[in-house]
């Protein structure tokens, strides 16, 4: 590992990486790799996890292709130094901002989605001109072996795939984006706390859905079926559980039921299409967070898979809210009252998304300005990881630091402030000795 992080820095140090024409040609070259092992990704996850090519192409490439497409379309408006205005205290000066690389960085990603939470953050660490160590989930070894083989095409001296390494957190890095559960956030944090290392930290938690009275019902369920099976509800953030109002509750979990068939079902078999759990200890936690006397669908395991599954009158001192679900598993919860929701969810760890379905504009309004999560999404789910222009990340417990879009390249990029003061005059109003008339002065220079 000393090695590697000593000849990326050699490499970095070298200036090879600041210009457009060499980041702009990285993005390309990598795009035209992507794109030429397209079969073997879907082949790779296929194996992996049994990932419709559906999904592989709308969740793991395609998201990728849509990012890479947006930086080199943008890339020299990013990287141009912005004008900044500068005061009459320090007339006459020019003022600018430059993004700059910060050198050598480490991105850590999980098993769920293998390939869009490697290349995602990926293409933003090229575009801002870093160095790149990457260190995919090994859960998925299919997938991990194409990634291996798509970045081999790059010197290791400047973009790096990593397996298994010992100490990984105890080595110096100029930044670390990660992104996985908060244990081993933590760890990170103690480990890089000596190197004051700055970081981006996308974690999960539980985030809810909320289903009020005057909600479409019939595309509240389509919706919250797709976003929560979707890849098997193995997504930071899928709908964690319902908060649904008691007097719509019946019709809700009707049409759940009804869309699950739809999605996922052919005459009462489980499409073998379903997505699998990545693993058999991952099976285990899930079923033991299966309340029996609440199951009204599913919760059965057909090999690697295991069903949609809905809970209804579940309460939060039962287990399956104890800690993230990450499976397809669907908890119901009733309430009467919006605000004492609102209230509650104060209470609660902040999470990754919130959800909310409502025609009211007055509530949905109220549920953007009195809840805190990385984001808010109002009849949907889901879909705001999508466009580029809605930076994604989270808040408190759920993680910080974001990206997407322009935050892509701006949350790898350090921004310098530049002040260009004139040496033809020098104000001599700051030099010692002061007196009254300096005091005058300087008060009305600051509006005192």
């Amino acid at each position: 590992m000393e090695d590697i992080l000593k000849k990326q820095k050699t490499f970095f140090d070298s200036h090879s990486t600041l210009s457009y024409e060499f980041r702009r040609k990285q993005l390309i070259k990598l795009k035209e790799l992507i794109l030429s092992n397209e079969f073997k990704l879907i082949e790779a996850f296929q194996k992996d996890f049994n990932k419709s090519p559906f999904e592989v192409y709308s969740t793991e490439t395609g998201l990728v292709i849509k990012e890479i497409n947006y930086l080199i379309r943008n890339l020299k408006r990013f990287m141009t130094p912005k004008r900044a205005t500068t005061s009459l205290v320090n007339f006459p000066s020019k003022g600018s901002l430059i993004y700059e690389p910060y050198g050598t960085v480490l991105i850590i990603s999980p098993f769920n989605y293998p390939f869009h939470l490697t290349f995602l953050p990926l293409v933003g660490a090229i575009a801002a001109g870093n160095t790149v160590i990457v260190k995919p989930s090994s859960k998925t070894s299919n997938v991990l072996g194409v990634i291996s083989e798509i970045l081999a095409n790059f010197d290791e001296e400047y973009i790096k795939v990593i397996s298994k390494v010992d100490n990984l957190f105890d080595y110096k890095y100029d930044y670390i984006f990660f992104t996985g559960s908060s244990n081993v956030a933590k760890l990170i944090i103690e480990k890089q706390a000596k190197f004051l290392t700055p970081m981006t930290l996308e974690l999960g938690g539980k985030s809810p859905c909320i289903v009020d009275i005057d909600a479409d019902i019939e595309l509240s369920a389509k919706r919250i079926v797709w976003g929560k099976f979707l890849n098997a509800g193995q997504t930071c953030i899928a709908p964690d559980y319902v908060l649904v109002h008691k007097e719509i509750k019946d019709k809700l979990i009707s049409r759940l039921k009804y869309y699950i068939n739809i999605f996922y079902y052919n005459e009462g078999v489980l499409s073998t299409t379903f997505t699998n759990i990545i693993d058999q200890a991952n099976i285990e936690r899930l079923k033991a967070l299966i309340d029996e006397k609440k199951l009204i669908f599913g919760g059965k395991t057909i090999k690697k898979q295991l069903e949609p599954t809905i809970l209804n009158n579940v309460t939060f001192e039962d287990k399956v809210m104890q800690q993230e679900i990450f499976g397809p598993i669907l908890p119901l919860i009733e309430f009467e009252e919006f605000y004492d929701v609102i209230n509650m969810l104060k209470n609660k760890p902040k999470p990754l998304a919130l959800y909310y379905f409502s025609k009211d504009k007055v509530k949905q309004k109220y549920v953007q300005e009195h809840t805190s999560s990385g984001s808010v999404c109002i009849n949907d789910v889901v879909m705001h990881v999508s466009e580029a222009n809605l930076p994604f990340g989270g808040v408190g417990e759920s993680g910080f630091g974001s990206y997407h879009g322009e935050k892509t390249f701006t949350t790898f990029s350090h921004q310098k402030s530049i002040l260009n003061k004139s040496i033809r005059v020098d104000n001599t109003l700051r030099y010692p000795p002061y007196n009254l008339r300096s005091i005058r002065v300087v008060k009305r220079l600051f509006k005192l």
